[in-house]
C-alpha cells in the first residue's frame, strides 16, 4: 500500500481528481489521466442503457477526443480489487506499456501501481 501523500504531487493530483469525480457524481468509480503535456482529464463511470464504460476508459476517451497523443499516468478510485483488462488496454493503447495506473480506495489510499511492461 502507498499513502497518496507519498506520491509525487502530479500523481497525488490525479488521485484527488478521481476521488472528486466519484464522489461528485455518485458513481462506482472515478478516474483521471494526465497526458504528455500535463493536461488532466477526469471522468466517472458511464452507465446508460445503450452505453457502459468504466471511469478509466471514459477518461482515456476524453483525452483522445481532446487531442492527447500519449499518457503519463492514470488513476482510478474504486472499491474493486482489480481493474478489468479493457482498462489496462485503453491506457496502454494511448500511453504505452510503461504508463502507471494507480488503483486507489475511496479514501485515496493507493493500493496498487500497475504497468503492463
Amino acid at each position: 500500500m502507498t499513502e497518496s501523500t507519498e506520491l509525487p504531487p502530479e500523481d497525488r493530483k490525479i488521485v484527488t481528481l478521481a476521488r472528486s469525480a466519484r464522489a461528485r457524481n455518485g458513481v462506482p468509480e472515478g478516474a483521471a489521466v494526465r497526458d504528455e503535456t500535463g493536461r488532466t482529464y477526469v471522468a466517472g463511470t458511464v452507465s446508460l442503457d445503450s452505453l457502459q464504460l468504466s471511469a478509466l476508459r471514459t477518461a482515456v476517451a476524453m483525452a483522445v477526443a481532446s487531442g492527447a497523443r500519449s499518457l503519463e499516468a492514470a488513476a482510478v478510485v474504486t472499491t474493486a480489487d482489480t481493474l478489468p483488462a479493457e482498462d489496462h488496454t485503453a491506457v496502454t493503447d494511448l500511453g504505452g506499456p510503461e504508463t502507471p495506473i494507480l488503483r486507489a480506495t475511496p479514501d485515496g489510499t493507493v493500493q496498487q501501481t500497475h504497468t503492463t511492461a
